[in-house]
C-alpha cells in the first residue's frame, strides 16, 4: 500500500523567514547608504525573497529528506507497525520522532510481554511432561516387572495390575481435565444455562464426597440452617464440578479432624456468593496469584500422594469465568482457607421474594 505524506512546511516557512529578513535587512542598509531607498522596495524584495526561499527549501527538503523519512517508515511497517501504518507519513521531524519513540516503548512492552509467555510455556510444557511421565513410568515398571517373571505369581500379578490401572486411570484425568480446559478457553464447551436450588446441590456434593471426608474425619457443613431454597441460574452440571473440587481440595488440605464449612450469601440484588471455608494449613500469599495455574502446586509432593491431575483449580477459575462470575481466594498460614465464587440469582425467586 501506497504511504501518503501529511507535510509540514513549518521547517521551510522557519528557514525562508530568517533568510528573507536577513537579506532584506542587508539590501535595505546596502541601499540606504548607496542609493535612495524608496519603501516599497523592501516590501516586494522582501516577498520576493520569501517567496523563492520557501519553494527552494521545501523542494530540497522533500526531494532529501523526506525520501529518507519515508524510508524508515516503511522499515517500521515491516515490523508490523500498526499505528505507523494506518496514517499518513508526517514529514515533522519533531513529531517523526514522538511516534519513533512510541514504537520503540510499544515494541519493548511487547517484547517484555513475549517473554513472560515464553517462561509461562516453557513452565507448563515442563509441568505437562512431567504430570504425563510419572504414570506412564510408574505403568512401564509395573508392566515390565511383570514380563520379566513377575506374572507368575498371582498375588503379585493381581497387585500390579492393580497399581498399573491406577495409573492409566491418572493419566486419563489428566487429559480429560486438559481438553475441558482446552475448550473452555477456546469457548468450544457450551454451558447448559438452567435454574436449579444451589442449597440442594451443596448437599448433593457433601454425600457424593463423605467417604473421602471420612478418611480424614473432616466434617462436612453448612455456616447455618438454609431452610428456604436458594434459586440460581448456572450451568449446574459445572457448578457442581467447581464445589467438588472445591471441597475436595478444602479436605486433602485441611487439618485432621478439621471442618470444610459452606455459606451461602446474598451479595447483592441479582447475586449470591458460595463460600467454602476449611481451618487447615492456609496458603502463604506468595502462592495465592499463581494458584489458579495449570499444574501449579503448594505442595508439591503432598498433591501427587493425594492424587488428582493438578488442574482441579484451574478448571474451576475457567468453569466460573464462562458463566461471566468471579472467583476469589483469602488464605492465612495454620489458620485456614476461603474460597468463594458469585452466580446469578434466579429472578423466579427475585419475583417470589418480593
Amino acid at each position: 500500500m501506497q504511504a501518503k505524506f501529511k507535510k509540514s512546511y513549518r521547517f521551510a516557512v522557519r528557514t525562508a523567514l530568517y533568510i528573507t529578513l536577513y537579506t532584506t535587512l542587508l539590501m535595505s542598509v546596502f541601499l540606504y547608504y548607496y542609493h535612495n531607498l524608496e519603501w516599497y522596495f523592501p516590501l516586494v524584495f522582501s516577498i520576493c525573497i520569501f517567496l523563492f526561499s520557501l519553494i527552494i527549501i521545501q523542494f530540497s527538503v522533500e526531494r532529501f529528506i523526506y525520501k529518507r523519512v519515508k524510508k524508515i517508515y516503511d522499515d517500521l511497517t515491516l515490523l508490523e507497525s500498526v499505528n505507523l501504518a494506518k496514517g499518513p507519513i508526517t514529514t515533522d521531524m519533531q513529531t517523526l520522532t514522538q511516534e519513533i519513540d512510541k514504537f520503540a516503548r510499544d515494541k519493548k512492552i511487547e517484547i517484555e510481554t513475549l517473554k513472560v509467555r515464553e517462561e509461562y510455556r516453557k513452565e507448563y510444557l515442563g509441568n505437562v511432561s512431567h504430570e504425563l511421565k510419572t504414570p506412564l513410568f510408574t505403568v512401564q515398571g509395573y508392566i515390565l516387572t511383570l514380563l520379566d517373571g513377575a506374572m507368575d505369581d498371582k498375588n503379585i500379578r493381581k497387585k500390579y495390575l492393580e497399581r498399573a490401572s491406577k495409573g492409566i486411570e491418572r493419566l486419563g484425568y489428566i487429559i480429560k481435565d486438559l481438553d475441558m480446559i482446552t475448550k473452555l478457553e477456546v469457548g468450544d464447551l457450551s454451558l447448559n444455562m438452567e435454574v436449579f436450588n444451589i442449597v440442594e446441590l451443596v448437599e448433593n456434593v457433601f454425600d457424593m464426597l463423605e467417604m473421602k471426608a471420612n478418611k480424614k474425619k473432616t466434617t462436612l457443613i453448612f455456616d447455618r440452617a438454609y431452610p428456604n431454597p436458594i434459586m440460581v441460574k448456572a450451568d449446574k452440571e459445572r457448578i457442581q464440578q467447581v464445589l467438588a473440587n472445591l471441597m475436595v481440595n478444602s479436605i486433602k488440605y485441611g487439618s485432621e479432624k478439621g471442618t470444610t464449612e459452606v455459606s451461602i450469601e446474598n451479595l447483592i440484588k441479582n447475586k449470591v456468593i458460595v463460600r467454602i471455608t476449611d481451618n487447615g494449613e492456609g496458603i502463604s500469599k506468595v502462592h495465592i496469584p499463581r494458584l489458579f495455574e495449570r499444574f501449579y502446586r503448594v505442595d508439591k509432593s503432598g498433591s501427587r500422594k493425594e492424587g488428582g491431575s493438578g488442574l482441579g483449580l484451574s478448571i474451576v477459575k475457567h468453569i466460573i469465568e464462562a458463566h461471566g462470575e468471579k472467583i476469589y481466594v483469602e488464605s492465612a498460614v495454620d489458620v485456614g482457607s476461603e474460597f468463594s465464587f458469585t452466580l446469578e440469582k434466579s429472578t423466579i425467586q427475585i419475583e417470589e421474594v418480593q
